[in-house]
């Protein structure tokens, strides 16, 4: 730890120490990741007066949470116990655990409320009897083992976490070398292409990573993978991994990171930090059967969860001695975030878009264009191009149920590769909703792969799910994922029923032909002109869903044997563009003139060179913005 670190944790300590009352026996001022936590004794009468940490907090302009000492807490099993005698049986409490890293009893309840108790006053029961700080959580519908797995892991590693959160806290809170300046962008990938996503911001002082995507539509690494060859890349210089959503274009590398020496944090949404973790084992789990030796393994994963720090949508954070990050709704897929930085104190602001829906959707609500300050957008292009301009949601919902019904009639089955996150449950909340309405035929839908396990992560955070969804979870305890419509494929076995059985709807990963059960149901259904392949999502280069959807007549596969066989692709082959997560044209330029305050600059990547020549051109000569269209491995200065 440097000196001045040290000198100023003591200064804090001592002014901490002055303005909060002496009966709370405070014992430490520690930094956590981007927090101070004091740690006290009597943490119960710091919650209660919590006006009082708020003027503290206006002082030193650092966020405080407050702990426990960890020697008053009593042991788990006893706090447990107590905890469920204080709080109401009417509450009907689902789970109780812990996490020691930040001395917290996490309660899940299917009534909330009634464990907050008035004015908080259960809470506060909680805390005086068992010295632990609680957090309500209402209780999924549904229960995903990854999130299970992932808490288990974090308990079973508090020590190390807690270690990690010190190191970053004093990382982020080093005392500034230089003036804020020189702010400039490196694009390591995602820039006049779509995959591998991966920006680096560098002030004098930070180094910001912003996305580590591999590219699915490529086996070449030197292509794959991010170009952290560039000389402005040191991994020992890394701040802040920042991460906009869970897709691997955006975020299948980071484990890689920790390979080869990364020990900093990686920043995202609470959905993202278990969606990306679900994505990355399932992407090892691909290469393993395919048989292809993955960049990194699991133990690279599980560090990765170890130094996530997951932040609430609008809630800005200390991330570098000169930068903050504010995370805001991208209405792409759950928890997907458009990433805000703050330089210096309104020195620079950089509004970077990840990928981004601006228009509600049935699953989401629109991305977010209101930031306090902003000077340089950093947009994707995905569907730039001047031809791209979607049809309605509900032109492409219509479209959907014509070509679902067409197909049952002539005694067909309906393939739907989809990505297991954002576009899968999107499609499920179509289906059901228009069966049920009596606008398509009802027919069993058979849904396999990760989707059920990302759909169960959907459920866990109602609060970032568009609103009548939402109101159905929380207050009308209607899931509309758990569809009578709906059977979930539970092992390969089960397939070759679906098959050979009667007219269906088959769900399954994955969403670009590219590994997953989609191909051997695409393999047994392809022959049949009677079946359909409906491709609802953006399609990479390179990849056999493109190929297919630019029709492609025969697909040489591998059996079930090891052996070589070509298919002939017979079956209907439809696109519906509407359900795209992705903004059209239309979209990204309204998001841009929207956009308050009015950027200065913007830089546009994620896309098809054309796509993105075509787009950067509109917007500096129709909306008179400076437009830059960068190529991997160059850098644009800001500042």
């Amino acid at each position: 730890m440097a000196p001045n670190t040290e000198r100023e944790k003591i200064e804090i300590s001592k002014y901490i120490l002055e303005h909060v009352p002496k009966e709370a026996e405070v014992t430490r001022v520690e930094y956590e990741g981007p927090n101070l936590a004091v740690y006290a004794k009597r943490p119960e009468i710091l919650v209660e007066q919590s006006s009082l940490i708020a003027d503290i907090v206006n002082v030193i302009r650092k966020r405080i949470v407050v702990r426990s000492d960890p020697s008053v807490r009593l042991p788990e099993k006893e706090a447990e116990k107590i905890a469920r005698e204080i709080i109401p049986p009417e509450a009907d409490v689902t789970d109780v655990y812990f996490d020691p890293s930040l001395g917290e009893i996490i309660i899940e309840a299917k009534k909330p409320g009634l464990v907050i108790g008035k004015n908080g006053a259960v809470l506060q029961e909680v805390i005086k009897k068992t010295k632990w700080r609680p957090h309500v959580l209402r209780s999924p519908p549904l229960r995903s083992k990854i999130i299970a797995h992932m808490r288990h892991y974090l308990h079973s590693e508090s020590k190390e976490r807690e270690r990690n959160l010190r190191t970053f806290g004093e990382r982020i809170f080093r005392p500034k070398v230089f003036e804020v300046g020189d702010v400039r962008i490196t694009a390591l990938g995602g820039v006049q292409e779509v995959g591998r996503s991966a920006l680096l911001v560098q002030t004098r002082e930070s180094n910001i990573l912003l996305d580590c995507g591999i590219n699915p539509g490529s086996s070449k690494p030197f292509e794959a993978f991010p170009r952290f060859d560039h000389p402005a890349f040191e991994i020992d210089s890394l701040d802040a991994v920042v991460i906009s959503h869970a897709h691997l274009d955006h975020c299948g590398l980071i484990p890689f990171l920790y390979k080869y020496g990364y020990e900093g944090p990686v920043y995202c949404s609470a959905p993202t930090s278990n969606l990306m973790t679900l994505l990355q084992l399932d992407y090892l789990d691909v290469a393993s059967k395919q048989g292809i030796i993955p960049p990194y393994d699991q133990k690279d994963v599980r560090e990765c969860v170890l130094h996530t720090i997951p932040l609430r949508y609008g809630v800005v954070t200390d991330i570098a001695p000169d930068v903050r990050l504010t995370l805001h709704n991208a209405g792409h897929i759950l928890g997907s975030s458009i990433i805000h930085l703050h330089m210096g104190e309104g020195l620079h602001n950089i509004v970077y878009t990840g990928d981004y829906k601006y228009a509600r959707t049935m699953l989401l609500e629109a991305a977010t264009a209101e930031f306090p300050r902003v000077e340089t957008v950093i947009t994707e292009s995905t569907y730039g191009g001047p031809e791209d301009i979607m049809p309605s949601r509900v032109e492409a919902e219509e479209r959907l149920a014509k070509i679902v019904n067409e197909t049952l009639e002539k005694r067909g089955k309906v393939l739907i590769p989809v990505p297991a996150v954002g576009r899968a449950q999107e499609i499920m909340l179509v289906l059901d909703g228009y069966m049920k309405r009596g606008l398509m035929k009802e027919a069993p839908v058979f849904i396999e792969g990760m989707i059920s396990e990302a759909t169960a992560i959907h459920t866990a955070y109602p609060e970032y799910l568009g609103r009548e969804v939402r109101n159905s979870i929380l207050h009308n305890g209607v899931n509309p994922f758990e569809s009578d419509y709906f059977t979930v494929v539970e092992h390969p076995s089960v397939r070759q029923n679906v098959i050979d059985g009667e007219p269906c709807i088959i769900m399954a990963t994955s969403g670009m032909l590219e590994g997953g059960p989609v191909i051997e149901y695409f393999k047994n259904l392809a022959e049949d002109e009677r079946n359909t392949i409906v491709f609802v999502s953006y399609q990479i280069e390179g990849t056999l869903g493109r190929r297919v959807q630019k029709g492609i007549n025969e697909v040489a596969m591998i059996d079930s044997e090891g052996k070589m066989s070509v298919v002939k692709v017979r079956m209907r082959v439809e696109s519906i563009e509407g359900f795209s997560g992705h903004s059209d044209k239309r979209q990204i330029i309204n998001y841009i003139t929207h956009l308050k305050p009015r950027p200065e600059r913007v830089i546009v990547c994620h896309g098809e060179r054309a796509k993105i020549a075509s787009i950067s051109s509109f917007i500096e000569k129709k909306c008179g913005i400076r437009s830059f269209a960068p190529a991997v491995m160059e850098t644009i200065r800001l500042l």
